[in-house]
């Protein structure tokens, strides 16, 4: 083998070893970018799905702050009942005292 031979496998070597590279390049920039998009993709996926927990979580204490609500609400009502009925019957010994005090 002579020298020019030499030269031009040396040569031939470079520049199979600049095309070796610069695929490489390019298959580790499209991994990144795969990579990058991939991970895009599961943070909206996990936004998602942390939203829609959150939003039924919401729904489920709203609806049940509600049931509690009728339930006070309801005793509430019950009580005030109770109170009226109770002083339907004192309405008129109170009258006749109040109406005594001014008369005195």
């Amino acid at each position: 083998m002579g020298r020019e031979e030499v030269l031009r496998a040396i040569k031939q070597a470079e520049e199979e070893a600049k095309e070796a590279i610069s695929k490489a390049e390019l298959e580790a920039a499209e991994i990144i970018s795969n990579a990058r998009l991939s991970a895009t993709e599961i943070v909206q996926e996990g936004r998602s799905e942390s939203e829609a927990s959150t939003q039924s979580m919401i729904s489920e204490a709203r609806s049940v702050a509600e049931g509690e609500a009728n339930k006070v609400s309801k005793q509430g009502d019950s009580a005030i009942g109770t109170i009226h009925d109770g002083g339907e019957g004192s309405r008129g010994k109170a009258v006749k005292a109040i109406l005594d005090a001014f008369r005195s």
